[in-house]
Formats: C-alpha cells, sequence, structure tokens
C-alpha cells in the first residue's frame, strides 16, 4: 500500500482559514475593548483644557484595563 503524501499546497490554504479566522476574532474582541470607554461628561467641569486632563486622568483604570487586555490579545 503507498504511502500518502501530504500536499503542502492543500495544508498551507487550511492554515490560512484558521489564521484569517483567529484574526477575526481577536478583531472583534479588541473592538469590544474599545467600545467601553466612555467620552468625559465636561458639561459640570468647565470646557477647558485642563478640565479635560482632569475628566480623562479620573478615567484611568480604563485605559489601563483597555492596554493590558490588548497586550494580553496581542500576546495570544
Amino acid at each position: 500500500m503507498p504511502e500518502q503524501v501530504a500536499n503542502p499546497l492543500t495544508e498551507a490554504r487550511d492554515t490560512s482559514r484558521l489564521e484569517a479566522f483567529s484574526d477575526g476574532v481577536f478583531a472583534i474582541a479588541i473592538m469590544l475593548l474599545v467600545l467601553e470607554l466612555k467620552v468625559p461628561n465636561l458639561e459640570t467641569a468647565g470646557s477647558s483644557p485642563a478640565a479635560l486632563g482632569k475628566a480623562l486622568l479620573q478615567q484611568w483604570p480604563s485605559y489601563a484595563g483597555l492596554v493590558t487586555s490588548f497586550f494580553t490579545i496581542l500576546i495570544m
């Protein structure tokens, strides 16, 4: 009985489909992380650049979570 030799073209096509699927899943996961960021409310604090900076600094846990999750997904 002859041994079956794997076709490299077929194997490359199979892995490329899997890679494209996993890239799509990771892209959706990263997009969901970005959707969790909220625009700061500046009506009560004023509209100066300093007020914007202060409002963004108050949201630092959201940004830290985004960066941490992004790098975790990137490693995967």
